[in-house]
């Protein structure tokens, strides 16, 4: 599964592991991606979403109406 959300577009940070010897070693910083499905009534059907754990919350305080619209508006396929 990629490490992006449909939602909000979070995705990988790059960066590097700092040993105690200070060697520098290169390293992901992934989301909390999760795949949740959600009833979507207005169009009878379910729909499975990759979300990052803060999408979760967004789609829990403004319906998942509303974030249907945000993804395709973002050009998401849903």
């Amino acid at each position: 599964m990629s490490a992006l959300c449909q939602l909000t577009g979070a995705k990988p940070g790059f960066g590097n592991t700092i040993s105690h010897s200070h060697r520098r070693t290169s390293r992901r910083f992934d989301p909390n991606i999760q795949r949740k499905r959600y009833w979507l009534p207005s169009e009878g059907r379910h729909v499975r979403l990759t979300l990052s754990a803060r999408a979760i919350k967004t789609v829990d305080a403004i319906g998942i109406e509303a974030a249907v619209a945000r993804i395709r508006a973002r050009g998401g396929k849903v």
